[in-house]
């Protein structure tokens, strides 16, 4: 006999759970700074020297001192004597004197005794001198000397996701290496009917394709955390128990998809009940997702996730990726939020946090929200189709026809005729 869940807890409150009983922090390596693309940061990146490391010219002109063009116009021009140039990558020795200057080009270490930079677009050459006609002031046109970054400044801190622009600032000063966390999570997946697509040729009738593996791996994956599949189990409580022994050990974490519903056959989480675990949690309050569920084993988090696609990702999302960003110290990369009109009620549970999946759309000025599924926690279509994700929290029972609501954006908003409208 299938009997409903006799208690949902509220997600937030299973994440702090888990967390009280989790123990250890992901290993930390080493790796180059280029390859580092997508890890979260392990420990605070300290400069040791200034960007850039020396006063430089932040324009083509003439190196100046700034003392010597004031009052310079384009009815009066201040003649200064040229006498030498400074590319970028010299190691200039000249100095500038009263009534000199020095051409410079962009990113040229500033000469001795100059201060500020006058641009091409301000000065005429005239043989041996530069006509000035516009004044510049100390320290113009100059980019100072760690100005970008100064020395002993945290530049980035612990729990940091790498991205382009870090990976740029690292090299800038020099860092070769950094330390980043290495979480590699084994990722199983549960049921008889179950076939992977490399042995699809083989399927008999009543075969599913297992794609839930992809939503959940490609998902953690994109943000730097580590996943190894390791194959489909039967719907059978030993081989799962004895799997998940034998690798509690070797990852930080243990997946499981499918078998988390309360149905009689649903080995997965009677194989986790019998280990003892120091922390356990079946049923969640999201949707879709309910069967969701957290272990501590060991020390360390198991999951079970819905078989379905789209629940899975949900438990991903607002279950298996808050944990582990609070283990590394990392906060969440926020999606763009758009605001938009809702073209049909969306109806949900109390007390539930509902994902809805949204089609968002432009008409003229006007951007509108029209829900694709209420149920279906299997309908993939609905992401590939969809660009948008409406969260009702708990304290809501959905959003009527024409409410305005904010939608986390995963695609381009669409542009739409107004007979696509849904009145």
């Amino acid at each position: 006999m299938r009997e409903g869940f006799k208690e949902l807890i509220n997600v937030d409150d299973a994440v702090r759970g888990a967390l009280s009983k989790i123990r250890g922090l992901p290993r930390i390596v080493t790796v180059e700074t280029w390859r580092s693309l997508h890890r979260f940061l392990a420990r605070d990146v300290v400069s040791s020297i200034d960007v850039p490391p020396f006063d430089r010219s932040a324009v083509d002109g003439y190196a100046v001192r700034s003392r010597d063009t004031f009052g310079a116009s384009y009815t009066n021009p201040i003649l200064l004597r040229v006498v030498g140039s400074v590319m970028a990558g010299d190691n200039p020795s000249i100095e500038v004197k009263p009534g000199e200057a020095v051409e410079v080009s962009t990113g040229a270490p500033l000469p001795s005794g100059a201060d500020a930079v006058v641009m091409y677009e301000d000065s005429r050459l005239r043989g041996e001198f530069v006509e000035v006609f516009r004044p510049v002031a100390p320290m113009g046109n100059v980019s100072r000397r760690g100005e970008d970054v100064a020395a002993g400044e945290v530049v980035l801190r612990r729990g940091t996701w790498i991205r382009p622009w870090h990976v740029a600032i690292l090299a800038s000063m020099g860092i070769q290496a950094i330390e980043v966390f290495d979480l590699n999570i084994a990722l199983y997946s549960t049921g008889n009917e179950l076939i992977d697509i490399e042995s699809m040729s083989g399927a008999g009738r009543g075969s599913i394709i297992n794609s839930t593996r992809f939503i959940v791996a490609d998902s953690l994956g994109e943000e730097g955390m580590g996943v190894t599949y390791r194959g489909i189990l039967p719907d059978n409580e030993d081989e799962i128990r004895r799997r998940i022994l034998s690798d509690i050990d070797r990852f930080d974490s243990i997946i499981l998809t499918g078998g988390s519903s309360v149905g009689a056959p649903d080995a997965t989480i009677r194989a986790i009940q019998s280990l003892s675990p120091e922390y356990f949690v079946h049923g969640t309050s999201i949707r879709p997702g309910r069967p969701n569920s957290v272990a501590v084993i060991r020390g360390k988090p198991v999951f079970s996730l819905s078989g379905f696609p789209v629940a899975a990702l949900t438990g991903v999302e607002a279950l298996v990726k808050p944990i582990f960003l609070e283990l590394m110290g990392a906060k969440r990369e926020p999606r763009p939020l758009v605001k938009g009109r809702l073209v049909r009620r969306v109806a949900t549970p109390i007390n539930t946090r509902s994902f809805i999946r949204v089609r968002v759309f432009r008409y003229g000025s006007d951007i509108y929200v029209e829900p694709l599924a209420l149920t279906g926690s299997g309908v993939l279509s609905t992401l590939t189709k969809g660009n948008g994700i409406l969260i009702v929290p708990e304290n809501r029972e959905g959003f009527d026809e024409g409410d305005e609501v904010y939608v986390e954006l995963i695609g381009p908003i669409e542009e739409k005729m107004k007979d696509n409208i849904t009145n």
